[in-house]
């Protein structure tokens, strides 16, 4: 059983910088995937980015590519978001999953856990 707890979030001008957290308890986040996904009203919860289990390195949403970071260590994860955009806005939610196949991991019915959601609104 993991639990997460999401911190940062807020509002930010076009162009700015934003940082969200999330805190894991229960286990550690060694050998899950860690993913970041983010919704809007009215739409699906869309993936953004995550770091699989076995692998360094970051999967994308194409729209987020050399804007947004992805890290983790044993315990949180995090989103670093720079040069924020209008279109960035949504909630955003961390997610943990024993699964690493890639095309698994756009889909928010493959992930186990889930962090409580956090506003980001870019104000233009």
């Amino acid at each position: 059983q993991v639990h997460l707890v999401q911190s940062g979030g807020g509002v930010v001008q076009a162009g700015g910088s934003l940082r969200l957290s999330c805190a894991a308890s229960g286990r550690t986040l060694s050998g899950l995937t860690t993913t970041w996904f983010r919704q809007t009203p009215g739409k699906e919860r869309e993936f953004v980015m995550a770091i699989r289990r076995t692998s360094p390195n970051p999967y994308y949403l194409e729209s987020v590519k050399d804007r947004f970071t992805i890290s983790r260590d044993e315990t949180n994860m995090y989103l670093q978001m720079n040069n924020v955009k209008p279109e960035d806005t949504a909630v955003y939610y961390c997610a943990v999953s024993g699964r690493e196949i890639l095309q698994e991991l756009r889909f928010p019915s493959s992930y186990d856990y889930w962090g409580q959601g956090t506003q980001v609104t870019v104000s233009s």
